[in-house]
């Protein structure tokens, strides 16, 4: 998301290189870059300001250690603002009523209806709830059904009342509804317009009066730049809400939202979504965020994204499979599904330091394990599990099933061989180092 930003701020630390200390002058020189930069990614102009004055106040104040540049020193400043510009630390979403009731705001198109989703499966798999998704968008065609599948997706279900055109007595009974079934956590979609209006306010401020939700999340397209910032105050005025949702954070944005955001409207950004996937959800914390924006990529979140879809009990399996030479195609498909279950794979790129800016005009397709997932489905169960059948002849007629080549499905059994190789001499060198030592 913050690529064009990143290159920029890269650019203005490089005017201090070569710079013996920090001065008015050459600190004045690299800031008038950084707020130009903050401003072609779409920043708002007030907050670009104080963030600059802020800055440059910080840098004239410290003294320049010997094993410091000042370009590393500036680095540091401007990634401590950048994180307290969108707010410093994350902020935990508010689930303690009973039931816990989330209401969501937000204009047609910014994702409210599919974000619903990913908080209902995220609350569900990782606090344990039980929730209910709520269909109160009546105008929108398909919106009723777009949640249905949604909830069938996560196994969640959806309360909605098709020949009822009141929202509001839509969301009251759907909150007696979860009482009556035990669910302790009420997520309520409500409709959007593509611009705000009376009618539109009126009706959303009417649901908040009727069921007193505990959270009021205001969901934005990251990708609408500073109209996103003029639209969440005007929601803000009138639904005082508690938190921002930024979808969309994988696509093609400037980033000046999740900049400019947190400083206008005072309210934090809670969540972010990064992808289609019911998955591509991530709690927003503005530290990690800074060290992205700066280059220095997010291991932290990279690591939680990997634990997410660690099995103990299936490592150990495959462990063992490694160590007697038994891992087959069947372990490497499970493995590629956990990897895609991880997120966008440029996205997961980006989170390892220095990676990210290497990829940056590299194209990675989402379905980038596509023809190798083809050509594993066309082998017959005997031949996943044991490669070493494969001769030329279901070589050939795999590559025809899997609309490949003869010469791709050689090479992904060759890298196959060169993994399983490579997976045992691992596996026997960490086996030899717990083994207790003879006396």
């Amino acid at each position: 998301m913050f690529e064009n930003l990143s290159d920029r701020l890269e650019r203005s630390f490089k005017l201090l290189k070569g710079e013996g200390k920090i001065t008015e002058i050459n600190v004045a020189e690299t800031l008038k870059d950084v707020r130009r930069a903050l401003l072609d990614a779409d920043v708002n102009f007030k907050v670009a300001k104080q963030f600059t004055d802020a800055v440059k106040e910080k840098a004239l104040g410290q003294n320049v250690l010997t094993a410091v540049k000042p370009g590393q020193l500036m680095v540091k400043i401007v990634h401590d603002e950048l994180a307290a510009l969108m707010g410093g630390e994350s902020v935990d979403v508010n689930i303690k009523g009973s039931p816990a009731i989330i209401l969501m705001s937000g204009l047609q198109g910014s994702g409210k209806t599919t974000f619903s989703g990913k908080l209902a499966n995220m609350l569900k798999s990782k606090r344990g709830k039980n929730p209910l998704l709520v269909a109160c968008d009546i105008y929108r065609p398909a919106a009723i059904e777009q949640l249905k599948v949604l909830g069938a997706q996560i196994n969640v279900p959806v309360y909605a009342e098709e020949s009822n055109k009141n929202p509001i007595q839509i969301a009251m009974n759907a909150v007696k509804h979860a009482k009556q079934s035990g669910n302790d956590l009420v997520i309520i979609d409500t409709a959007g317009r593509l611009a705000v209006d009376e009618w539109m306010m009126n009706e959303i401020t009417a649901i908040k009066a009727a069921v007193h939700p505990d959270e009021i999340l205001f969901v934005v397209d990251a990708m609408t730049g500073q109209d996103a910032v003029n639209t969440a105050q005007t929601f803000n005025e009138r639904l005082n809400f508690d938190g921002v949702i930024l979808t969309k954070l994988d696509g093609d944005t400037r980033g000046g939202a999740a900049l400019s955001i947190r400083t206008v409207v005072n309210k934090p950004i809670k969540f972010v979504g990064t992808g289609e996937k019911t998955e591509a959800i991530d709690i927003f914390h503005p530290n990690r965020m800074a060290d992205r924006i700066l280059g220095m990529g997010d291991i932290v979140s990279l690591v939680e994204r990997a634990q997410e879809q660690y099995d103990e009990e299936e490592a150990r399996r495959l462990q063992k499979k490694i160590a007697k030479n038994q891992f087959d195609f069947n372990d490497f498909l499970a493995q590629i599904h956990q990897i895609k279950k991880m997120g966008n794979l440029k996205d997961l790129a980006s989170m390892i330091p220095g990676v990210g800016k290497a990829l940056k005009n590299v194209d990675i397709e989402d379905d980038a394990f596509k023809a190798v997932e083809a050509i594993i489905y066309s082998m017959t169960p005997t031949e996943r599990s044991n490669p070493t059948i494969l001769d030329g002849n279901r070589r050939t007629r795999i590559a025809k099933g899997s609309g490949t080549s003869v010469q791709e499905v050689n090479k992904l059994l060759k890298q196959f061989e060169e993994t399983r190789k490579m997976m045992k001499m691992m596996t026997s060198s960490q086996m030899k180092k717990t083994m207790p030592k003879k006396r």
